[in-house]
């Protein structure tokens, strides 16, 4: 499906305002929501981080931003922004959706119900089995297998689903391998399935990026499977989110001798489905409530086409220097919720989110997970 050979001044310009300073997933949403589109986003850039006294934010320099698409391009592969009609609906849902993927592949295997399978790296014999035997069976049911490409149950799970539907998302750029031996596998789903990454192109994954790499495996999917993991494991961080964004959490159970399991036995413990087969996973989805019947569904208030004044959330929504100062009083280093801010300052929602992208626009504000946030 990578037919799209030309990017417009709408991808342009929501791409500059992604790669501008200080602006994340969150904010993001925020700008577009008070300007109705990126081009109006990133003149007012200024003008808010003054207001939160802060330097205006470096914006991305146009130069950059044609090379960065023009290697897109090159590579075969395309771009997929929050507010498009293919975006994925469930992935839409999360308060900290990525604003673009960068793709290649064929994008239709998101219009099947996910399931995200993750798992040890140092995985067993046996349970690399499973988790391929597993993949495999769901996906000749229609339902697309994601994992996240790493050693182990992620390969094994890859391995299984990628004759008939596998969703590789990856930490860095989409030109970048990782782990290296798995470079056949990483273009072979990009030719088969689909890959998708959040980093811009030629980014070397670190190991900040791959949490941002397993909120969008859960969020794309109904549900996740743990098969074999540490208790400190990162799948376990996985099934974590897939948790708080109301996503069904199920696990492999595992002999309570080998330390590979107790991850997962951990979870059934807390009340995770236990899984034995892809019926107890078919089962379970069957009654999921994703609003569409295809999983995807539109990001209203973001989509470029028809009068930018309707995307707006309200245009003359300001705030005055005693609200202002008010609402940064009750900040501080420790994190607290929106929620709270909004309750103990007693100013309405939007008046509170305004300030804080006032805020973090001039660098004060630093936004943690689970919609916290706290000064710098």
């Amino acid at each position: 499906m990578n037919s799209r050979v030309e990017f417009s001044q709408n991808d342009f310009d929501r791409l500059r305002l992604i790669r501008s300073a200080n602006i994340g997933p969150v904010s993001y949403q925020h700008l577009l929501r008070r300007f109705g589109n990126a081009a109006d986003a990133l003149q007012g850039l200024p003008d808010l981080a003054a207001r939160g006294g802060g330097r205006a934010p470096k914006i991305a320099d146009q130069s950059a931003i044609g090379k960065e698409l023009a290697a897109v391009r090159n590579l075969g592969a395309n771009l997929l922004f929050l507010g498009d009609a293919n975006y994925p609906g469930l992935l839409s849902e999360l308060s900290d959706a990525p604003p673009v993927i960068t793709w290649r592949g064929n994008l239709e295997i998101l219009l099947r119900p996910v399931i995200a399978m993750v798992g040890a790296r140092n995985a067993s014999a046996a349970a690399c089995r499973f988790a391929r035997e597993l993949a495999h069976s769901l996906t000749q049911s229609g339902i697309a297998v994601v994992s996240g490409l790493a050693r182990g149950i992620d390969t094994a799970a890859h391995q299984g689903s990628i004759a008939s539907g596998t969703i590789g998302v990856i930490a860095g750029g989409i030109n970048v391998y990782y782990p290296p031996e798995n470079k056949t596998l990483q273009d072979d789903i990009a030719t088969r399935g689909l890959l998708m990454a959040e980093q811009p192109v030629g980014t070397e994954p670190r190991a900040r990026h791959f949490p941002f790499r397993n909120r969008i495996i859960a969020g794309l999917a109904r549900g996740t499977v743990v098969v074999e993991a540490a208790p400190r494991s990162g799948s376990l961080i996985t099934a974590r989110l897939a948790n708080e964004n109301g996503r069904h959490v199920m696990a492999v159970p595992g002999s309570p001798l080998d330390p590979r399991s107790k991850g997962c036995n951990n979870l059934i413990r807390e009340g995770a489905t236990l899984v034995q087969s892809a019926d107890d996973i078919i089962e379970l989805i069957q009654h999921f409530d994703d609003r569409a019947e295809t999983g995807n569904q539109k990001y209203d208030f973001l989509q470029p086409s028809g009068n930018n004044n309707e995307l707006k959330e309200n245009g003359s929504t300001e705030v005055d220097n005693a609200d202002r100062r008010s609402l940064i009083d009750l900040l501080g280093m420790t994190a607290v919720s929106v929620d709270e801010l909004v309750r103990q300052s007693g100013l309405p929602p939007a008046s509170v989110q305004l300030i804080l992208l006032e805020l973090e626009l001039a660098e004060r504000l630093q936004r943690h997970a689970g919609a916290k946030v706290s000064l710098r």
